[in-house]
């Protein structure tokens, strides 16, 4: 699905983040959008980077960058007064604003002047179809592939676009569905699945990756998980219209609890994956399980080969870091269970 196009180039806004996953947008798109991004900008109490340069807002004018990224998630996706006045700030010095966040944009009453005066725009990226319909369930055309996770922030979107490159690499048509801010930005398009009214999550992922008859696959971009009692409606919602033929499952080595849940721990992955299959069957009666991806980010790289090995011992898929050793394992493992 086409979105409003973004001017380009970014600047990625880390601010005062202090909490490694909650930049995963700005991570994002330094990683697999950087000839779009001029730099970061951040704090000095903000501890964290992309990588990029770091850059005030009018070295960033000066080098060309057209909007400001608000790449950041914070619980509840709101922004408080230092994010607005720094938008503000923005604003006045003549860049456009981009932001995924649940609190809208536009909503901010001095932004919305700051822009105006300037002449700059507001990009809500987390805007969903005013006319989505609900789901049928109905079979359509095509291969999908859906990303799941034993919890939120576990690595869905990296997987899914690095297996979409992977399978692209090999010759297969492959195309990556964005279901989230991040995955928006980078691809250009797509639907904040999150954003959806309840009713209608199904059926705009089903508008999301509808039939295909050139034989090739959809891989849909994964949100939540099935245990996080926070988002479990998101997820279930998205594997009922991704009618997926093959899953995913995603799974940050070394977590033990659900992201923001400390009283509540990690399922275990042949449980996890059970429950997706089941999940899945509702509307995909064949779906079937082609990879594990892990996030081996706290592991050397002994230790992550071993936690790949095991949990492929484990459910009898092939499981890699596809950040470190790419996802060709899976791709194989797709090649075998769908050769036509």
């Amino acid at each position: 699905m086409a979105a409003e196009p973004i001017p380009g180039p970014y600047l990625l806004y880390l601010g005062h983040a202090t909490d490694f996953l909650g930049i995963k947008t700005s991570r994002g798109l330094a990683v697999f959008a950087p000839e779009r991004c001029v730099g970061e900008w951040r704090h000095d109490d903000c501890p964290l980077t992309t990588g990029l340069e770091r850059l005030t807002i009018e070295e960033a004018v000066a080098r060309g960058a057209r909007t400001l990224v608000l790449g950041i998630a914070n619980p509840g996706g709101r922004m408080d007064a230092a994010i607005v006045a720094d938008t503000v700030a923005a604003a006045r010095a003549g860049l456009n604003v981009a932001a995924g966040l649940h609190q809208r944009l536009r909503d901010q009453p001095e932004l919305d002047e700051a822009a105006r005066a300037a002449g700059v725009r507001l990009f809500d990226v987390r805007d969903a179809p005013a006319d989505l319909d609900v789901g049928t369930g109905l079979k359509r055309a095509g291969r999908r592939l859906l990303t799941v996770g034993t919890d939120c922030s576990s690595g869905k979107m990296v997987s899914t676009l690095i297996l979409a490159r992977a399978m692209a690499a090999r010759g297969h048509a492959a195309e990556f569905r964005a279901t989230g801010q991040t995955g928006i930005l980078i691809a250009g398009g797509g639907i904040a699945v999150d954003a959806v009214v309840a009713d209608f999550i199904s059926g705009a992922v089903e508008r999301l990756s509808p039939a295909r008859g050139d034989g090739g696959w959809d891989l849909i971009e994964g949100q939540g998980s099935l245990f996080h009692p926070s988002f479990a409606g998101v997820s279930m919602g998205l594997i009922h219209g991704a009618q997926p033929d093959a899953l995913v499952l995603c799974h940050e080595v070394g977590r033990t609890h659900l992201r923001g849940l400390p009283h509540m721990p990690v399922p275990d992955l042949a449980e996890c994956l059970a429950a997706n299959l089941a999940a899945a069957r509702l509307t995909a009666p064949d779906v079937r399980a082609v990879g594990v991806c892990l996030n081996t980010a706290s592991l050397d790289e002994p230790a992550a080969r071993a936690a790949c090995h095991a949990a492929a011992s484990l459910l009898g898929v092939p499981a890699t870091d596809p950040m470190r050793f790419g996802a060709v394992p899976i791709v194989e493992e797709i090649e075998r269970c769908f050769a036509d």
